[in-house]
């Protein structure tokens, strides 16, 4: 009878209680552990809280940067103007990494670089897309130099910033995750007040 003794259940259930926050703290440290083939907290907020609006977002900005970089490539011993030189040391900087950064979301989300139905990118039929150039747009502003190339590629430049401020205010309505519309935010304040210079720059040459 004394197995039952009042001090000695006690004890037991002391050492049941022990028992089980181990068992509590294993879980823990099992779910918090480092490695263990866990994608990184970054990657896990991403994938889940994603929607078909951020995944859009980042399908059509890509080819819309790579052409905004194109243009800006086209600046190299053609451009003259100052204020046009400064745009396009603004747009290589900010618009490359965006575009490795929308590269990992698309790889985080399992989803491709451009969506299925559009199957041709932006190559040929890009100009469909918001603010896009031609084909045909990109050959004419090659073909300039000097003060005529100032002058087209400020105009082309403004149409397509603007294309993107579209697409980056739809992303800020309808998107989900945090980190694409934080960019959406980005483009628009970066990309609005480059449209702001690029007028200037329209209105002096």
């Amino acid at each position: 009878m004394s197995a039952f003794h009042p001090h000695n259940r006690r004890m037991a259930g002391a050492g049941a209680v022990v028992a089980l926050t181990g068992l509590l703290l294993s879980g823990c440290g099992t779910e918090t552990a480092p490695g263990a083939g866990k994608p990184s907290a970054s990657a896990s907020r991403t994938a889940g809280a994603f929607n078909d609006a951020d995944v859009a977002f980042a399908q059509a900005m890509i080819p819309h940067h790579q052409q905004a970089l194109e243009m800006a490539r086209l600046a190299d011993g053609r451009a003259e103007d100052a204020g046009v030189k400064k745009i396009v040391a603004d747009v290589e900087k900010a618009q490359d990494p965006e575009i490795r950064t929308m590269k990992a979301w698309l790889t985080a989300w399992g989803k491709p670089e451009a969506p299925a139905t559009h199957g041709g990118g932006h190559g040929g039929g890009g100009h469909s897309m918001a603010g896009m150039m031609s084909e045909q747009d990109m050959k004419d502003l090659a073909a300039l130099r000097g003060r005529a190339f100032d002058r087209k590629f400020a105009e082309l430049m403004i149409a397509h910033h603007e294309g993107a401020v579209d697409m980056a205010e739809t992303e800020r309505k309808n998107g989900r995750d945090a980190t694409a519309r934080k960019l959406a935010d980005d483009v628009v304040r970066t990309q609005s007040a480059e449209i702001a210079e690029l007028k200037e720059i329209l209105g002096r040459l």
